[in-house]
């Protein structure tokens, strides 16, 4: 299996932290070369170790920006 090649281009938010330092964070991130992406997913304290996580493109983020403006909270 090949390894992944990634680049952060923006670091956009955190939006959480666990106590063993890991933050959930949302990025824009160049995956394998290809048109970068809106990326959330856990990375560790030193930023080189990643969780699963999901990734959108602008028209997705877009729509899910939608959804959230729905949820009465």
């Amino acid at each position: 299996m090949s390894d992944i090649k990634f680049e952060i281009i923006e670091k956009i938010g955190v939006l959480s932290k666990s106590d063993k330092g890991w933050v959930k964070e949302l990025n824009l991130i160049r995956w394998n070369d290809r048109e970068p992406k809106y990326d959330i997913r856990d990375w560790s304290p030193d930023g080189q170790t990643m969780s699963k996580g999901i990734t959108l493109s602008k028209e997705e983020l877009a729509a899910l920006k939608e959804i959230l403006k729905k949820i009465d909270m």
